[in-house]
């Protein structure tokens, strides 16, 4: 599909969930900006693939767990194309270490990822959205901000307050054309928690999950490709749960 003049960024767009987004934003016609912070390589691989779709492709590398590097990366996004239409923040870390152990480097490290970096970037992009009068804006949570999860209460709080700032952005630029939702994906393969869990947890997070498998990370991207689309218009301020039909 040739370019639809609109430009998407993806966080942690090298991998997984955020390179199923990129792809399937590009063949939407989406210009893609990918973000990754350690491997270029991967990032670089989803934008040549992106580009097959007939799009224009930029990575920008960087540390969203920084207010500055977020920024940067908006900066050079919007340089390059004008404005950033659509912003995925989906670039997220889920560490696995009990409350009484973490020291505050480690609480403020996980917050600043998988919360913080949403709201950066979304300051820094919807000043274009409210001039163009359209814009897209979806944040990523995850089961951790509907139940709960032992050894991870930054993660839990961070994602709770995705979900708020999802809803409350949703009310503030709804009325400037500008849609804000978020996705909640359940357990997605490949995934680094199902690739170290035993066979045993395996088969428990299985159980807990109506279709008895894995998610796929093109069934999440699906959902922001709605999200996003003019067939998505109309959905603002909510949560949608890609998890199979109910796993924690």
């Amino acid at each position: 599909m040739a370019a639809n003049g609109k430009t998407a960024l993806i966080t942690g767009g090298g991998k997984n969930i955020g390179r199923a987004c990129a792809l399937g934003l590009a063949e939407d016609g989406f210009n893609v900006v990918i973000n990754g912070s350690s491997d270029k390589a991967a990032c670089d691989g989803v934008a040549k693939e992106a580009a097959k779709f007939g799009v224009k492709t930029l990575v920008i590398m960087g540390d969203v767990g920084e207010a500055s590097e977020c920024k940067r990366i908006a900066d050079e996004a919007i340089k390059a194309f004008g404005a950033v239409d659509a912003l995925l923040n989906n670039a997220a870390l889920r560490p696995n270490k009990p409350f009484l152990e973490m020291s505050d480097a480690d609480w403020d490290r996980v917050i600043n990822v998988d919360m913080n970096a949403a709201i950066w970037l979304s300051r820094a992009c919807l000043p274009g959205m409210v001039k163009k009068g359209w814009g897209r804006i979806v944040n990523f949570a995850g089961m951790n901000a509907i139940h709960g999860h032992a050894g991870r209460a930054p993660v839990s709080v961070a994602k709770h307050g995705i979900w708020g700032l999802s809803k409350a952005l949703a009310m503030e630029f709804g009325p400037k054309g500008i849609t804000t939702n978020t996705i909640s994906p359940g357990p997605i393969a490949p995934d680094v928690e199902e690739k170290n869990a035993s066979a045993e947890a395996r088969a428990a997070t299985l159980a807990r999950v109506p279709l008895g498998r894995f998610g796929k990370p093109v069934e999440v991207a699906a959902a922001a490709r709605l999200l996003v689309s003019e067939a998505g218009a109309y959905i603002n301020g909510q949560m949608i749960a890609v998890n199979g039909g109910g796993a924690t």
